[in-house]
């Protein structure tokens, strides 16, 4: 039995996580665009960085870099298109690979609240890359489309190499991760462990990919969202607390 002090405890983490987390959404929006921008102008596309176009910081929609790739093609500039289209996925898979780094090391527990914001910034940056190589590889429009359009790249081999890239990831933080932060905030509180699991699944399998692709989407590919909601209850099942697989 949980006396109300517990339930409180998991409504104030709770609003901590949603506060958090639209901050370091909108954060990594303005680094998705900002990378675009900033690589095409690196590369002499004539655009400059703060050339984006500016949209919902949460619902994430209206957001565009503003690199005129129809352009880049017609002159023959596929590869500096490709590059300027997947550098942000470049970019999203550094910044995972150093919160992980930071989330496995030693005395991270006593920093609570910046722990759970690094948790958080890595499960952003995870959700766009769940969103554009498991729903999107295969689009044709996109980030992901311009890239395997420009080098030529089969979209199935995309997939296969990132989708083995981010299941890692995904692994480490489902294993790793998650159970310590369940640990440092609710050791032996049951509801707060579920609250951590269902927050985790939701933001990188539904919030920012799954749900965002089917409302937004407007090529075929948008069905592939429907992978999220599988993810999610595959997740629920398989990492519930008292059964999650210790790596």
């Amino acid at each position: 039995m949980y006396n109300q002090t517990s339930y409180r405890d998991i409504i104030i983490f709770t609003s901590k996580v949603v506060l958090i987390f639209f901050i370091l959404q909108a954060l990594v929006i303005l680094l998705h665009e900002f990378t675009h921008s900033t690589m095409a102008w690196l590369l002499g596309t004539g655009h400059h960085p703060q050339d984006i176009v500016w949209g919902n910081p949460i619902t994430m929609t209206g957001w565009d870099e503003g690199v005129h790739y129809k352009r880049l093609f017609a002159q023959g500039k596929n590869l500096t298109a490709a590059i300027i289209g997947v550098s942000p996925l470049v970019m999203h898979f550094t910044m995972i690979t150093c919160g992980l780094i930071y989330l496995g090391g030693k005395n991270t527990a006593t920093k609570k609240t910046f722990f759970l914001t690094v948790y958080l910034f890595v499960l952003i940056n995870l959700m766009e890359l769940v969103a554009y190589i498991y729903m999107r590889s295969f689009a044709e429009h996109g980030d992901t489309g311009i890239f395997t359009r420009g080098t030529g790249t089969p979209p199935w081999l995309f997939f296969l190499l990132g989708s083995v890239l981010l299941t890692w990831a995904l692994w480490i933080v489902f294993t790793r991760a998650m159970p310590k932060l369940q640990n440092i905030f609710f050791p032996v509180n049951i509801p707060g462990q579920w609250t951590i699991l269902l927050l985790t699944s939701f933001i990188v399998f539904l919030w920012g990919s799954g749900i965002r692709v089917m409302a937004y989407v407007e090529d075929p590919s948008r069905w592939l969202g429907a992978i999220g909601v599988i993810l999610f209850a595959a997740t629920l099942i398989w990492f519930r607390p008292g059964r999650s697989p210790q790596a």
